[in-house]
């Protein structure tokens, strides 16, 4: 299965504007790690694109179709990703059918509307791969204002807030990409489906007492219309699901 697809070869109809795909430098410790990326996706057409021409060289894109009518599955999989079909809609939903059906030693989940670089993953699988961390989640630094509104700001940062509470893990993010190993993760009791699925994940592995670390990853405007951020609507019921696994 090709996990590399070169930008020149994708129709410019259907290109992002982001940068050209670049081949990225690996550090020795990473050329041996194995690692699938799982990308839940509902109508992200506009951003796979660029999303699957910025996977890093061994990895395995894993788009997890969440019920798209746009193409965006059959666009995937001409580019040469892992399509996985989820019909229960809902974030964790998409995350958990992912997660189920990877193979490799370390999973990465990444948002695919473009607003993250899945080349991040490198970086962040590293302290996992070296014994320093078991959970690495990624915080958003937003390269313009129209990248994060600030209601989605607002909020993301009342949750941290809370989090940080209820865990006792200093994370100022509940970010949109995540690094773990694949057994560990699956032995994690989170049931949410929804969009309270990123936050479980650090509350269950804060309570087994994992190592979470965060780093810094660029946060970009995505490709496309936002079905969470871009709207209050959208982000009230985001941050609802999220509020609720804390009031727990």
């Amino acid at each position: 299965m090709p996990s590399w697809i070169e930008l020149a070869d994708v129709p410019r109809s259907v290109r992002p504007n982001r940068p050209p795909a670049v081949a990225l430098p690996l550090t020795v410790d990473f050329v041996f790690a194995q690692i699938d990326i799982v990308l839940p996706c509902l109508d992200e057409a506009p951003a796979l694109p660029w999303v699957l021409s910025r996977i890093p060289l061994g990895a395995c894109a894993m788009v997890v179709d969440n019920g798209s009518t746009d193409g965006s599955a059959g666009i995937a999989r001409n580019l040469g990703a892992h399509v996985v079909r989820c019909p229960q809609r809902g974030y964790g939903a998409a995350c958990v059918a992912g997660l189920t059906m990877a193979s490799a030693e370390l999973v990465a989940f990444c948002d695919c509307d473009a607003s993250i670089d899945p080349s991040e993953v490198v970086r962040m699988a590293l302290p996992i791969w070296r014994g320093r961390a078991d959970l690495v989640v990624g915080r958003r630094r937003p390269v313009s204002w129209r990248a994060w509104p600030l209601h989605a700001r607002i909020a993301n940062r009342g949750l941290a807030r809370l989090t940080r509470r209820r865990t006792g893990v200093g994370l100022a993010d509940i970010g949109p990409i995540r690094v773990a190993r694949r057994e560990a993760l699956l032995a994690l009791p989170v049931r949410d489906r929804r969009c309270g699925y990123p936050l479980e994940t650090v509350v269950r592995a804060a309570e087994a007492g994992w190592r979470i670390v965060q780093q810094d990853v660029a946060y970009l405007p995505r490709a496309g219309e936002s079905k969470v951020t871009g709207t209050v609507r959208g982000t009230w019921r985001a941050a609802t699901d999220m509020w609720t696994i804390l009031a727990e």
